[in-house]
């Protein structure tokens, strides 16, 4: 039942995204996706199971975390100007997982 009630919130999410990309307002739909339902799920189980200080090292990292997304950003911005959609949604998110490997790794050298 669970899983068919997050299925459900998430379809609501699409649809309300669909409704704001249809609006005068349409840059919304940009902002939706970044509410913090996961975030707030890992800090909770991140602190319950590690601790506090488990969870500010989580939350700085989840503050670098912000790079690969702005990545992909611009990279996108700069994509569809040359390419198909498709093709350019392809070639950002190549961009994030550069970014996010690089952070990724980064952060496990600065860290360890």
């Amino acid at each position: 039942m669970g899983l068919l009630i997050k299925a459900a919130i998430g379809a609501l999410v699409v649809v309300l995204i669909g409704i704001l990309a249809r609006t005068r307002h349409y840059y919304i739909a940009g902002l939706i996706p970044l509410f913090p339902t996961f975030a707030l799920i890992a800090h909770y189980i991140v602190a319950s199971e590690r601790g506090i200080e488990a969870l500010r090292a989580t939350l700085i990292f989840g503050m670098w975390a912000v790079l690969p997304y702005l990545a992909y950003l611009i990279s996108l911005w700069y994509f569809v100007a040359l390419m198909r959609l498709p093709w350019a949604l392809l070639a950002a998110v190549c961009c994030w997982c550069v970014a996010a490997w690089l952070l990724i790794t980064l952060w496990s050298r600065w860290q360890g």
